[in-house]
């Protein structure tokens, strides 16, 4: 991060990425004497209200980071920078999102945790939206003009005001990842009774093993011996705030709901008190590893992965059995999981995988077959590209083999 000082003093000529947090409730005019190198402007956690009507000067700004200010619209101006094409304005105050706001070349869009209760139908004059971030909103319907997104891959939906199940989504021939649980047409959660409750005062939590948007993962000690738990376990504490994903607790509902199967991490017991909302889980030995890595600013909604990661056919082919039963265990349960790719996914030398994070879970056993049918068809191209991706780490005396080749006739990504 940078100062607003450097700025004024000169001494960032050149840069391309430019971030300043100092509570500025005023775009610092200074930003424009790096209008020739900038690309990539983070302003969030500001309190900022508004940006100046002149910000095209910003000719090679790409990509605009505007989350945690005090915006109540999203800048009409931001349809004028002709390289934009990544906006983030998550947790302000936006009620007001117009057309003419919207880049034509946009790509990825970040509106999460706002007020917005209506989408303009010039959403689907966006032929290059690949990621489309709304969670945390009011919306109340998905304009029919989306279904002109050709290329969107990726939405999340959860947690607003939708009456019905957007069924225009279903037109879109490459949407793999969605999230829609926390709607008033969602099914309710479930008491989950067969899921022992304990009490906070049963854990201690000790050294961090991750964190994501939804909350914490400790490893922790289980002090009560009423039940046979292991001694070591881990715990993720939610946090109380809608996510990028949805509520946590539609996460916490999906994750009890899934029951138990080989290839998933295991649930034990759930906290569910005031102050705390935790899952007990088994601890995942030392020895797993990220199968991936999320996806970065430039691949957008594919995954990345590890220079010099490589498999054999062999190796690719049982990950891809593991997943295919996972795959099958979630339709058996009428879930969506939302997120299957392989920075989700935990594998060991010997090729097993344990397949996690359910904040983009939506269950949806009380929708119509056809709706079912097409929520399912959008999890399998999740699978296809999770294929696509393992393939293009194959090692390359084995692209000739013929599982090689079945498995890339199984993409046909399209």
């Amino acid at each position: 991060m940078q100062t607003l000082q450097q700025l004024n003093n000169g001494e960032l000529s050149g840069v391309k990425r430019l971030q300043l947090a100092e509570n500025l409730s005023e775009f610092p005019e200074a930003i424009y004497s790096l209008a020739d190198s900038l690309e990539i402007l983070d302003l969030s956690n500001n309190a900022l209200t508004s940006l100046p009507d002149d910000l095209a000067r910003l000719s090679n700004l790409k990509i605009l980071f505007c989350s945690n200010n005090q915006f109540t619209e999203l800048p009409e101006v931001l349809g004028t920078c002709s390289k934009l094409e990544m906006i983030g304005f998550k947790s302000n105050q936006i009620r007001t999102v117009s057309g003419a706001s919207l880049p034509r070349i946009t790509r990825w869009l970040i509106l999460t945790d706002n007020q917005i209760d209506t989408l303009p139908d010039e959403i689907g004059e966006l032929p290059r939206l690949q990621k489309l971030a709304l969670a945390g909103n009011q919306l109340r319907e998905i304009p029919q003009s989306i279904k002109h997104c050709q290329n969107l891959e990726l939405i999340r939906l959860s947690a607003n005001m939708l009456t019905t199940f957007p069924d225009v989504l279903f037109a879109l021939p490459k949407l793999a990842w969605l999230a829609f649980s926390g709607n008033p047409f969602c099914a309710s959660r479930d008491l989950h009774s067969e899921f022992k409750t304990v009490s906070a005062n049963d854990v201690i939590l000790h050294q961090v093993l991750g964190q994501g948007a939804s909350g914490v993962i400790s490893k922790a000690t289980w002090q009560d011996n009423r039940f046979s738990f292991p001694d070591t376990i881990a715990v993720k504490v939610f946090k109380g705030e809608v996510t990028s994903d949805g509520y946590p607790e539609d996460e916490l509902d999906a994750c009890l709901s899934i029951g138990v199967h080989d290839n998933i991490v295991k649930p034990l017991a759930k906290i569910s008190e005031p102050e705390c909302s935790a899952l007990l889980m088994a601890l995942i030995p030392e020895h797993y590893y990220n199968l991936g890595q999320p996806p970065s600013l430039v691949s957008c909604t594919r995954d990345t992965f590890t220079q010099g990661q490589a498999f054999s056919i062999q190796q690719i082919g049982f990950i891809v059995a593991q997943m295919d039963a996972v795959l099958q265990h979630f339709i058996d349960k009428d879930i969506c999981h939302g997120d299957l790719y392989a920075h989700n996914i935990l594998i060991n030398p010997e090729g097993h995988i344990l397949f996690g994070d359910f904040g983009a879970a939506s269950k949806y056993h009380n929708l119509s077959a056809e709706q079912k049918h097409g929520i399912q068809m959008i999890e399998d191209r999740a699978m296809r590209f999770f294929i696509d991706d393992m393939l293009s780490l194959c090692i390359e005396e084995d692209k000739d083999s013929d599982l090689y080749k079945a498995l890339q006739s199984k993409v046909a990504l399209t």
